[in-house]
């Protein structure tokens, strides 16, 4: 059976927009918990208080509001404005505030859970990882990049491959805590303080690499 056609009207109305909320919320919590192919457009629209008309009317199939509620988590903890260049602050700083939100954002339960989905196999999990991929780190390291390039044109860096050292940036973040996190290893015992040594020797490895004095 055809999924219902979006409405000509589109969302736009607040009462639309705080629906259009309440699935992306609903879709959040549901895709990390029970996966997706367990997690049926159904169990979203009763989880977010509507309609299965409704999520149609936003969302044209469980593909898309899956890519979207990635999306959302992303920028619920890296908001663009995090890769803007800033306007008083080292570059240091910048990074450290940078750090310490993807850093939240990889070792939250919805994000570990999301990895193990992928990495589970199913007959869909090459697609899906693909989106996964687009609407969040894809996003998010050319945010990084972004940010890299105009800290380059005001002469504080110095990269000849922005996008390189923002996938390094990144991948040195995650370093062994991350590793255990998805490994199932308990981590109860890190403290912050052990995070944020971590973080800060990262930026640290990072600016010796590339940063110049000012």
């Amino acid at each position: 059976m055809s999924s219902p056609l979006p409405r000509s009207s589109g969302p736009g109305r607040p009462k639309d927009l705080e629906k259009r909320a309440a699935i992306v919320d609903a879709a959040k919590r549901l895709f990390p918990e029970n996966g997706f192919e367990g997690t049926s457009m159904d169990a979203i629209a009763a989880a977010a208080g509507v309609s299965k008309l409704t999520v149609y009317s936003h969302f044209r199939d469980k593909e898309s509001l899956f890519v979207e509620a990635v999306r959302a988590k992303c920028l619920e903890l890296m908001p663009p404005e995090l890769f803007e260049m800033p306007l008083r602050g080292s570059t240091r700083d910048q990074l450290m505030a940078i750090a310490h939100a993807f850093f939240t954002l990889i070792t939250s339960d919805e994000s570990i859970a999301l990895h193990r989905l992928l990495t589970a196999g199913t007959g869909s999990s090459t697609k899906l990882a693909q989106m996964f991929w687009e609407a969040g780190p894809q996003t998010l390291q050319a945010g990084l990049a972004g940010f890299l390039n105009g800290e380059v044109e005001r002469g504080r860096l110095h990269i000849d491959d922005v996008t390189r050292a923002a996938s390094q940036f990144f991948c040195l973040l995650k370093g062994e805590l991350h590793a255990r996190l998805l490994c199932g290893c308990c981590v109860a015992a890190t403290s912050e303080a052990d995070i944020d040594a971590h973080l800060e020797a990262t930026v640290d490895l990072f600016m010796r690499a590339y940063g110049r004095a000012v």
